[in-house]
């Protein structure tokens, strides 16, 4: 617990009222509507922790609406997550994303210029969905659908600065402690092992301050899913295709929005699935490598730094002194807190994630301009109309 205040404005949970705050939100939200993008995969629809979001999220009557931008496989498990959802009282929406509806409109989309067939995942199904959840809305919500310790406080207190006209933010990050207190179990590997140690990394290896990196460094949780933004925003943000999409999201707040208008809110423990090391191609090794390209694209267009092998080298030599001190202070904070804390399985995933720099600054090299999902405001000048199409889409798909 603490009270610190530093780059960002934190909004902590040491006192708050959340009677108060969910009022707040309920009276403005009546000038203000507020969604929820909730995306999922047809997987988690066999997990825990849906059935108690649905419950949840059924006590969050301020909502104007709830997207559940989809990835499945066929018609059968559509229907299925449609059926799942019918007791969701708050008014909804599933979009198929990679449903024959979608990808014919985004066919056509495509003879205008813009060809977001060739996205696929996570980062090209949150863009669809923001872009019916801009249409009516005032700002607009995401929080994944496999948290654990899911409760109505967590959209409620997503939204509150947002419509607070008192605070008027315009984008707030959550943040949380990733820690199942019941298992005795620390969580959050890819933030504790690899994205702090190497933003520690970036910053001292230049002599000049890294303003993006200190921006990222100012967050308690910089890889946080669950976050609300205005819809203004959420026209005007480049979402990249893959596991690299909270730090671009980070990036384009960095770069549109100036820093009295963000904020990060406490939003207690979390617990949600957790990956597996895998590999190059999947789970863990998959995300650090998107994460590490993001990262080095937003750092030459923000920070003019200049990458190169050498550059790479010395970044990993740095990385792996970071970590390690970072495996020292966990293990010392697991220990006091009676945690599980296994610091054989720690080192060895710094060193996977260490190699995994080598392999993904090399990739990085070889395709430096990469590839971002164009903004819904340049989506709409090529086609005025098709969000409310996209809509059209889902409504037909939904009734």
């Amino acid at each position: 617990m603490d009270i610190k205040q530093e780059k960002i404005t934190t909004l902590h949970d040491f006192n708050a009222d959340y009677k108060s705050i969910a009022n707040t939100v309920i009276e403005g939200a009546v000038d203000r509507p507020v969604s929820i993008v909730m995306p999922m995969l047809y997987r988690e629809i066999t997990g825990d922790a849906l059935g108690v979001i649905k419950k949840e999220l059924n006590k969050c009557t301020y909502l104007h609406e709830i997207i559940i931008p989809l990835a499945a496989q066929n018609e059968r498990e559509f229907n299925h997550v449609k059926k799942f959802f019918t007791d969701l009282k708050i008014p909804h929406l599933i979009m198929w994303c990679n449903g024959p509806k979608i990808e014919k409109l985004l066919e056509e989309l495509k003879s205008d210029g813009i060809d977001l067939l060739k996205y696929q995942g996570k980062g090209r199904d949150v863009w669809l969905a923001l872009g019916i959840a801009s249409l009516k809305s005032y700002a607009v919500g995401l929080h994944d659908a496999d948290i654990m310790l899911y409760d109505e406080t967590i959209p409620t207190k997503l939204f509150y600065p947002l419509v607070e006209p008192e605070l008027d933010f315009k984008f707030n990050k959550g943040y949380y402690a990733r820690v199942n207190t019941e298992k005795g179990i620390m969580y959050g590997r890819v933030v504790r092992l690899f994205l702090q140690p190497l933003l520690e990394a970036f910053l001292e290896k230049h002599t000049r301050p890294l303003k993006f990196v200190q921006f990222l460094h100012s967050f308690r949780y910089p890889l946080s899913g669950e976050f609300a933004l205005t819809s203004d925003l959420a026209r005007d943000v480049d979402i990249p295709g893959n596991w690299g999409l909270e730090i671009g999201i980070m990036a384009e707040m960095y770069r549109n929005v100036i820093t009295k208008r963000i904020c990060q809110t406490d939003l207690g423990f979390y617990d949600h699935k957790h990956q597996k090391i895998g590999t190059e191609e999947q789970g863990l090794m998959k995300m650090v490598g998107d994460i590490l390209e993001t990262l080095l694209r937003a750092l030459i267009e923000e920070d003019n730094i200049t990458i190169s092998q050498d550059y790479i080298r010395s970044l990993r030599v740095l990385y792996q002194r970071y970590a390690q001190d970072a495996i020292r202070k966990y293990h010392a904070d697991a220990h006091f807190n009676n945690l599980r804390y296994d610091r054989h399985i720690e080192e060895h995933m710094v060193e996977r994630f260490s190699k995994q720099i080598m392999v993904s600054g090399e990739h990085y090299l070889q395709h430096p301009v990469g590839s971002r999902i164009p903004d819904w405001l340049r989506t709409i000048s090529a086609r005025k109309k098709i969000r409310e199409q996209l809509l059209d889409v889902v409504i037909v798909d939904n009734e």
